[in-house]
């Protein structure tokens, strides 16, 4: 059936689809009502018999009927990358994270002919599961075969960043399952100290001494003064666990802070750390060394920094001490590589005051209360330090008790 109005004529084939011709047009137009648009799709049919057009239109209506839909912006895989990249650039520029992290994550979204927009592109995020996934990083182990476990790990932690800011944007419910990498355990190097070694040779003793020296003959690093605040940037490292990291130790602000008695001990905030947030008791040298930074910042209020508040950007705060580091363990000759074949840094006293923990306790302390003090794991610290420790005669005496 058809109509004519005002030059208009139309015949509609069925609900939805229907060919029409005007008194401009020399050849039947279609048009077909799609549903993932909500509109109409209107198209020449190129024929000038009314038989030729409806044919053409059964055609074309298949077509629309069987096309993919157009896919919204906020499902595309593409747009969550660059949100996120977007957020953790904004985070590395507030000192919050680390450059180098951001460019890494660049690197796995964006390196041509594996990185993820290509593997991935505007595919809909809904719709990429823990299969996709394992797919693509088996791709990786045929593009990149030599590729080291921590350069898979990198592409993981990237891919599950983009997953949880499509998460926090309520487009996905769940992030998919994504199998680690397996790597190799490496212990972790840590300083000697009394008494896995003789007194004379306690390395953490000579480290903290070597740092006051520095700052007692006013040395300079890169035009910045070392002052003992070094000192107690190293000691508070080795008796609160905390990370030197930009989240964990740089992030540290007075609120972040409560002094508490019985036992005597520091009660620490972390807000943001590697492992998100939690509750951290310190040892009880640390109160002390919380005492002197209060003394040496007298005007402080609770949003200022504990250690160097001067430098809002904390990325620079923490490579300053990075350097002053360096410069000491070369000046005082601190550069003994120990059982894991890697030189010492600064994380190797988040190391130290782990294992110091595990020896001094005489085998006595909870793992589970110090991972869980430390923002670690039970297994991470079984694999990484204990397993490596001396057993002494105190530990083997409380293991036969």
């Amino acid at each position: 059936m058809g109509h004519r109005s005002c030059g208009y004529r139309v015949i509609k084939l069925f609900d939805g689809l229907s060919i029409y011709k005007t008194s401009t047009t020399t050849n039947w137009m279609m048009r077909v009502w799609d549903v993932n648009m909500r509109q109409y799709v209107i198209k020449s049919s190129g024929q000038h018999s009314v038989v030729a057009a409806k044919k053409e239109a059964l055609r074309f209506v298949k077509t629309v009927l069987t096309a993919e839909p157009i896919l919204a912006e906020e499902h595309k895989f593409t747009a969550h990358c660059l949100m996120m990249l977007a957020k953790e650039t904004k985070r590395a520029h507030k000192g919050e994270r680390s450059i180098g992290s951001v460019k890494a994550m660049r690197w796995c979204i964006e390196a041509p002919g594996w990185g993820m927009l290509d593997r991935f592109g505007a595919r809909d995020i809904r719709k990429i599961g823990t299969a996709d996934f394992v797919a693509y990083m088996g791709f990786i182990d045929q593009q990149k075969p030599h590729w080291a476990p921590s350069n898979k790990n990198t592409i993981l932690a990237t891919f599950r960043n983009i997953m949880k800011n499509a998460r926090d944007q309520g487009v996905i419910s769940t992030i998919p399952e994504t199998p680690r990498a397996k790597q190799q355990d490496n212990p972790r190097p840590f300083f000697r100290f009394y008494p896995l070694v003789k007194k004379q040779d306690d390395e953490v003793q000579t480290l903290i001494h070597a740092a006051r020296q520095m700052a007692k003959e006013k040395t300079v690093v890169r035009w910045l003064p070392v002052t003992d605040e070094l000192a107690d940037v190293l000691e508070f490292i080795i008796y609160t666990f905390v990370r030197p990291i930009a989240s964990e130790l740089y992030a540290l602000r007075h609120r972040d802070i409560t002094i508490a008695d019985d036992p005597k001990r520091l009660i620490l905030t972390i807000r943001d750390g590697k492992t998100g947030r939690r509750i951290s008791n310190s040892m009880p040298q640390a109160v002390d060394i919380y005492r002197r930074c209060l003394a040496r910042h007298p005007g402080h209020s609770d949003d200022d920094y504990i250690f160097y508040p001067t430098y809002q950007n904390r990325i620079t705060a923490g490579k300053n001490i990075q350097r002053q580091f360096k410069f000491l363990m070369e000046k005082f000759q601190i550069v003994k590589i120990d059982g894991s074949q890697k030189p010492h840094s600064l994380y190797s006293l988040r190391h130290t005051a782990i294992c110091m923990r595990i020896i001094h306790s005489e085998g006595q302390v909870n793992i589970f209360n110090l991972a869980k003090n430390a923002g670690t794991s039970v297994d991470q610290i079984e694999r990484f330090y204990a397993r490596n420790l001396p057993l002494s005669a105190e530990m083997a005496r409380n293991l036969q008790s």
